[in-house]
């Protein structure tokens, strides 16, 4: 158990919980994190893919979490909105060598490199279901509570339109993950109030104080918020 210390400020004095060592540069401890992670050739190869398109991936780091959460729901079925080239999808089936994932992206060209990358890493093509087309219609005709893990990789704006049916598609003990959930480190600045920065905290508020769910968010990446539904 850490320590408690009285805290000062002014005539009030607090104790609060205090950790031993002090930490030292949480920065420091970041940048370590992001390095840990090694990435296999495959999905490098991927993510070159992604650059020459101008297409942001998911980070090493925050791809290898994704392939853990994966792993630990044992996820079959997997739901991804936001294809790009295919680094997160990679990563998602990385975990299993059953799992399906039906990845959606509104961008054709996008697809059709996810495709060959799929291809050249061998991902068998009954792995793998590429939807073209807007991820608000192509979810509403999907089965609820189906889906082991939902992976929800795009612009907040477009994230709020489409949570409730992201979430209705999870299955009870199943996971909904959101890329970018400290939104480029603007999140924590009350200060900052444009549509995308509060588009993303007003995702994040829909999971707090509620029985129907478990969530955190980890400091991979952009940011990374799990959503565990009870």
């Amino acid at each position: 158990m850490p320590r408690v210390y009285p805290f000062e400020y002014g005539t009030f004095t607090q104790h609060v919980p205090t950790l031993e060592p002090k930490m030292i540069d949480k920065i420091s401890s970041w940048k370590y994190t992001e390095d840990y992670a090694t990435e296999p050739e495959l999905i490098r190869a991927a993510r070159r893919h992604a650059d020459e398109l101008g297409v942001e991936s998911v980070t090493p780091a925050t791809g290898a979490q994704l392939a853990v959460i994966a792993g630990l729901t044992q996820a079959k079925n997997i739901v991804e909105v936001g294809t790009g080239a295919g680094v997160s999808s990679l990563w998602l089936l990385s975990a299993s060598n059953d799992s399906v994932l039906t990845t959606i992206d509104s961008e054709p060209e996008y697809q059709n490199v996810a495709k060959e990358t799929f291809k050249s890493s061998g991902i068998q093509a009954n792995r793998v279901r590429t939807i073209t087309g807007k991820a608000a219609a192509v979810m509403g005709n999907m089965a609820e509570s189906a889906y082991d893990l939902v992976f929800l990789d795009i612009d907040p704006e477009d994230l709020e339109e489409i949570l409730p049916t992201a979430v209705s598609l999870v299955r009870p003990k199943g996971a909904l993950v959101v890329a970018h959930a400290l939104w480029r480190d603007r999140i924590p600045n009350p200060a900052l109030r444009d549509d995308e920065t509060s588009g993303m905290r007003s995702v994040l508020r829909s999971f707090e104080s509620s029985d129907d769910f478990t969530s955190t968010i980890s400091m991979v990446g952009d940011g990374l918020l799990v959503v565990y539904k009870r």
